[in-house]
């Protein structure tokens, strides 16, 4: 079993071809592919990702499955710092043989929820699997810590460098009376 040097996550299972019963293991790291994250956290691009793989040979195609760790990153929420986010997420699919697939659309129509994964020719693209699995396991909302203050929306100060940071704010119906009771003496008089 090998990857291709030039596309890193499609995976050579020649070894395996149309023997069931056959089995593959391996353990290796990859580049994560571009975009492997959401608007707030991702794997960024080039940063190094562990495979833990078993590979399959079933009668329908390749049964990949395994794990993948990798850190994203991201900004908080809430105060913006830099949040770290370790993934490890197991993944099970069938890469099915082209005919095989063929043969699974006219049996069952695949419904727009259901994602069939074909190989091409002996190859495997994993990054369309890895990026199916890693992706909805990031968090949607990062935090750098459950109970962070965010920032103060008067002026954007760090709440969680100064938690008793606050604003006199004034009710402006009161504003007039204010002013009233700023105003020197003399003045009120005149």
């Amino acid at each position: 079993m090998a990857f291709e040097p030039q596309r890193p996550l499609v995976l050579d299972t020649r070894e395996l071809a149309r023997r069931p019963g056959q089995m593959v293991t391996e353990q290796v790291r990859v580049p994560a592919p571009d975009a492997l994250g959401n608007a707030v956290i991702e794997v960024p691009a080039g940063e190094p990702m562990g495979l833990d793989l078993r590979l399959e040979s079933v009668l329908e195609g390749v049964l990949v499955s395994g794990s993948v760790q990798a850190e994203a990153v991201g900004a908080c929420v809430r105060c913006l710092d830099d949040v770290t986010y370790d993934v490890d997420v197991t993944f099970q699919e069938l890469f099915a043989y082209p005919d095989r697939a063929a043969h699974h659309h006219e049996v069952a129509p695949v419904d727009d929820e259901e994602e069939i994964y074909e190989l091409d020719g002996d190859l495997a693209d994993l990054e369309p699997m890895l990026r199916d699995a890693v992706v909805p396991a990031l968090p949607l909302q990062p935090m750098c810590r459950e109970d962070c203050l965010g920032l103060c929306s008067e002026c954007g100060a760090h709440l969680n460098d100064d938690p008793d940071h606050h604003h006199e704010v004034l009710d402006p119906r009161w504003a007039a009376l204010s002013q009233l009771a700023s105003t020197p003496d003399d003045e009120k008089r005149n």
